[in-house]
C-alpha cells in the first residue's frame, strides 16, 4: 500500500457515519490499509478482567480505511489529496493542490 499519510497529520474523515468529524492519525497499519484517528470511529469492546484490570466495557477507536479520509491543509484548512513533488534538493516533499502551501 503506497499511503501519503503519516502519523500526526490532521485528517478529515470523509465517508462513513463519522463523515465531517477530524482527528490526528494515532497510527497506521499499512498491511491492511487502515489509518487510527483520535476520537474518531469510536466503538465500545467488550474486555475480560485481567490480573492488572478490571473487566467491563471499553470505549476505544477503530482504525478506519485510509480511502475514507482526506489531509487537511495546514494553511488553508481544506480537505486535500496532497502531491508529491521532487525538489531540487533531491527531497521528495508533500504539497497542498490547493494553495501550494508545502506539508511537513
Amino acid at each position: 500500500m503506497k499511503c501519503k499519510l503519516r502519523k500526526k497529520d490532521k485528517v478529515m474523515v470523509i465517508a462513513g457515519k463519522e463523515r465531517g468529524k477530524t482527528g490526528e492519525i494515532l497510527r497506521i497499519y499499512p498491511d491492511t490499509g487502515r489509518v487510527l484517528v483520535g476520537k474518531v470511529n469510536i466503538v465500545t469492546k467488550h474486555r475480560k478482567p485481567k490480573q492488572s484490570q478490571p473487566g467491563g466495557l471499553q470505549k476505544m477507536e477503530a482504525p478506519l480505511h485510509y480511502s475514507n479520509v482526506m489531509l487537511l491543509c495546514p494553511k488553508c484548512e481544506k480537505p486535500i489529496r496532497p502531491k508529491l513533488d521532487k525538489l531540487s534538493t533531491g527531497e521528495v516533499v508533500r504539497l497542498c493542490r490547493k494553495c501550494g502551501e508545502t506539508i511537513l
